[in-house]
């Protein structure tokens, strides 16, 4: 049942497992804020959907620089 499980949602888990140790750190070390800790789980579990849905990079960062290049081109 979970081999099922991860095979089908792993970097789902993976990264809300992350996000779930990197927001119990905060609690332990810092402030208790639970509203943090939620943020840092969702974009836990929103960067392992994109690594499971997606075959390139999370962030098409090749493609911004083109764009800024592009923008901010001093002698057009």
């Amino acid at each position: 049942m979970w081999r099922e499980f991860l095979a089908i949602y792993g970097k789902r888990a993976a990264g809300a497992a992350i996000g779930l140790f990197f927001g119990l750190l905060y609690l332990f070390v810092g402030f208790w804020d639970m509203l943090f800790v939620g943020l840092l789980v969702s974009i836990g579990y929103w960067i392992g959907v994109q690594k499971e849905t997606s075959n390139g990079a999370i962030f098409p960062w090749q493609r911004l620089w083109y764009s800024l290049l592009e923008r901010f081109r001093p002698f057009r």
